[in-house]
C-alpha cells in the first residue's frame, strides 16, 4: 500500500482521509496548532484509526511544502467563506441576530436607536 492510498483527492483543496469525511486540514490543526499526539486525534475523531493519523502525519512530513500551500489554500476559502455568510447572512442568522439585539437592549446593553 502507497502512502496516498489513505486518501481521497476530490479536489485542489479537498483532500479527505479515504472513507471518511475528514479532512486532512482537521488533523494537522490538532497536531500543528494545538499539539496533540495521534493517538489524542485518534480519539476526538471515531472514524479515524490512530493509523490513518499516522499516515496523514507522515504524508505532511514528506510533502510538507505543498501541503503547507494546501493547508493556506483551504484557511482562505473557509476565511472567504465566513467573509460572506457575514455580509449575506441567512435569515435564520438575521433572526437569531435580532434576538440577542432586543434581548440585549431589554438588559441596558445596547441604546435603543434614535
Amino acid at each position: 500500500m502507497q502512502l496516498e492510498d489513505y486518501f481521497a483527492f476530490l479536489a485542489p483543496d479537498d483532500i479527505r482521509v479515504k472513507g471518511t469525511r475528514i479532512g486532512i486540514e482537521t488533523i494537522l490543526t490538532d497536531y500543528l496548532e494545538l499539539g496533540l499526539f495521534a493517538e489524542q486525534i485518534a480519539t476526538r475523531y471515531p472514524s479515524l484509526s490512530v493509523e490513518q493519523v499516522y499516515a496523514t502525519l507522515t504524508y505532511y512530513w514528506r510533502n510538507r511544502a505543498q501541503v503547507d500551500t494546501y493547508l493556506r489554500q483551504v484557511d482562505q476559502e473557509i476565511e472567504q467563506q465566513r467573509h460572506q455568510q457575514d455580509q449575506h447572512p441567512s435569515p435564520a442568522v438575521q433572526r437569531l441576530r435580532e434576538l440577542a439585539r432586543l434581548r440585549d437592549q431589554q438588559r441596558g446593553m445596547v441604546a435603543t436607536p434614535a
